[in-house]
């Protein structure tokens, strides 16, 4: 079993690309401290990044959530 990875270029957007979601870097880090998004963890000095199955899994939670206002 491998773990997969994802750095904040790849979940945030930005003026010049698209991430998984439609939020900025500054968004993502004020969810961390919040407790709203899942915690980061380093790879390295100057690298951090994000399990993909707590992202997948934060992604489906909001989904579940909306499909139930929409009953």
């Amino acid at each position: 079993m491998s773990l997969r990875v994802l750095r904040i270029s790849d979940i945030a957007s930005t003026k010049r690309s698209r991430g998984l979601l439609p939020v900025s870097p500054a968004t993502i880090w004020r969810w961390v401290r919040q407790g709203k998004f899942p915690e980061p963890f380093k790879l390295g000095h100057s690298i951090t990044v994000w399990d993909v199955k707590a992202i997948d899994t934060f992604i489906a939670q909001r989904t579940e959530r909306i499909n139930q206002w929409s009953k």
